[in-house]
């Protein structure tokens, strides 16, 4: 079932006040038929996927009951800072450097061996919870708008792009790796990020801001934008099902990195529960129906990929190759960059 819970938790939360150590440490015990896992996840696919390949998996084995809080990170990650130490999650899913944060703040734990599959993870899956997608986000373009195949981030800047790029807004996963990489490719970093705001400004006229993967597609099918940055697994089903002139880029520089990491709550009653809910989750069943489904890769290694998916999926070494960032910095950064990024990008 699906709710908004876990009254507990809303009887104790008070203003982020931490659990002591002694109460935390009961979640050490072991299920039990009736015990309740609360699941922060988002909805659609991926709810459905987790519904078939892990919650099925572990009623049958404990007993237990699988709640869901649905929805979009920000309003997760409120709720689980807002109830730090007597978390009414048990289980949370947040992006790639929200969950770095969120270890560093005590609201999630690190992760740790006791998930047997963490062993098989690549290292970029290892920090902040246990990541359990990669979905980089690119450059995607109409290929019929342009002069010759983009290969390059820098190939945003050429002229023939004026006035037909629907940039990503800000704050956001899209948004963030635009940026990112405008500071990177011109010379600037995370802690020169002006480089980036000045390239992304001299790209303006936008044809629009676009805030989420259905109004950019809109975009795409009425002829108002032609190019942008978004994930490249969304966008692929997107010209698969809708408009196969859409291409996902894989630029010299590399794809940026982002990823959904499965978090363990501090203070979860259910430190058990949750270890195998994630376990399941990296099960190559798991992970093979996101890949199929979704085409989110996998962040476990030696899967048995089908040869159908492997061309659509990062893989191996290119795992290595997308480029990451100083995610501590930029979310220390977030207030001031969305700020910047009202004023002289999207205003």
């Amino acid at each position: 079932m699906t709710l908004n819970r876990r009254t507990f938790g809303k009887l104790v939360l008070g203003a982020g006040v931490i659990a002591p150590y002694a109460f935390s440490r009961t979640a050490l015990a072991q299920p039990k038929p009736g015990d309740e896992l609360v699941v922060g996840i988002w909805g659609g696919a991926q709810e459905r996927i987790v519904k078939e390949h892990v919650e099925k998996a572990l009623v049958a084995k404990y007993g237990c009951k699988v709640s869901y809080v649905l929805g979009g990170t920000p309003e997760r990650r409120a709720r689980a800072y807002a109830e730090r130490g007597r978390p009414s999650f048990d289980v949370l899913y947040l992006n790639i450097f929200e969950s770095r944060q969120a270890v560093k703040d005590g609201v999630t734990q690190a992760p740790t061996a006791a998930v047997p599959q963490f062993a098989n993870l690549h290292e970029a899956a290892k920090l902040g919870g246990y990541g359990v997608a990669l979905n980089p986000c690119t450059i995607v373009y109409d290929k019929r708008k342009a002069a010759k195949p983009i290969t390059s981030w820098k190939d945003i800047w050429n002229p023939e792009w004026k006035g037909r790029i629907a940039w990503p807004s800000y704050p956001g996963a899209q948004g963030t790796a635009g940026l990112l990489m405008a500071a990177k490719i011109f010379g600037g970093s995370e802690s020169n990020i002006g480089v980036g705001f000045d390239k992304i400004k001299e790209l303006k006229p936008f044809a629009a801001i676009q805030g989420s993967q259905d109004q950019l597609f809109q975009m795409f099918d009425q002829g108002v934008a032609d190019l942008s940055v978004e994930f490249g697994s969304f966008t692929r089903k997107y010209a698969e099902t809708r408009n196969p002139n859409i291409e996902i880029v894989n630029p010299v520089e590399g794809q940026a990195i982002t990823m959904n990491v499965a978090c363990i709550t501090v203070g979860t009653q259910n430190q058990k529960l949750a270890e195998e809910w994630i376990n399941l989750h990296l099960s190559e069943p798991c992970m093979l129906a996101y890949a199929a489904e979704t085409y989110y890769s996998p962040t476990v290694k030696g899967l048995n990929i089908p040869d159908a998916l492997k061309s659509k999926l990062v893989l191996g070494d290119d795992v290595g190759k997308l480029v990451d960032f100083d995610w501590d910095l930029v979310i220390k950064s977030q207030a001031a960059w969305s700020s910047r990024f009202n004023r002289e990008i999207a205003g």
